[in-house]
């Protein structure tokens, strides 16, 4: 019974996506933080994917009575450009204080990784991986056949929130980082994905929970 209820769990974690909450951290000089004006970045190379996301945590942001907009709405067609870098994002967002923007939150595909798992056991990953997902190096893969295996990809994505200030440098206010596991789905992803950035941002009192209809 026990082998069976192994089996279950490992075939729902490789055929649907996992959110995995990684490392984060928020900066202990900041007492206060109020955005009112927020640009929402999304970097990843699918121009659909990346708008997707900022529409759904717009969306979210405004219903707490934050002001945000997306990236691709104000930088059109630098963002149509899958090929321009964090760099050149970077060089745009500088410019941002100029339009009322004080605040940015960048969600970045930091890298991908090819991930197999087997029938009746958890599945294993890259040592680079152990810390965020708890997961361990199997010892003995020899042993299995190689239909025994079934491959996933693995997303690690970054979630940064900037503070930007006049003549001064802009400052880190929030890191979170989170591991998605087989995505197949984009757009139920996607919802999944913003529902645990919000969440974890009302939890370091970044933005006001969403107040309840009356």
């Amino acid at each position: 019974m026990k082998k069976i209820t192994l089996y279950i769990i490992t075939l729902l974690m490789v055929s649907c996506a996992s959110i995995q909450r990684g490392e984060h951290w928020k900066n202990p000089e900041v007492t206060e933080f109020n955005p009112k004006n927020v640009l929402v970045v999304g970097v990843t190379p699918d121009f659909d994917a990346r708008s997707n996301f900022e529409f759904v945590l717009v969306q979210e942001l405004n219903k707490r009575n934050i002001n945000a907009i997306q990236s691709t709405v104000v930088f059109e067609k630098l963002f149509q450009d899958a090929t321009k870098t964090e760099a050149d994002i970077e060089a745009k967002i500088n410019t941002l204080l100029t339009e009322g923007f004080e605040t940015v939150l960048v969600s970045a595909v930091k890298g991908v990784q090819e991930n197999e798992s087997r029938s009746g056991a958890s599945p294993r990953f890259d040592y680079s991986l152990q810390r965020f997902l708890g997961g361990y190096l199997a010892s003995r893969d020899d042993y299995f056949s190689q239909e025994d295996y079934k491959k996933y990809q693995v997303f690690y994505v970054e979630t940064t929130i900037y503070r930007l200030q006049k003549d001064e440098e802009k400052s880190l206010v929030w890191l979170d980082s989170y591991n998605i596991i087989n995505p197949e789905n984009i757009a139920a992803m996607t919802d999944d994905y913003v529902k645990k950035i919000i969440k974890s941002m009302e939890k370091e009192k970044l933005i006001p929970k969403k107040k309840a209809l009356q």
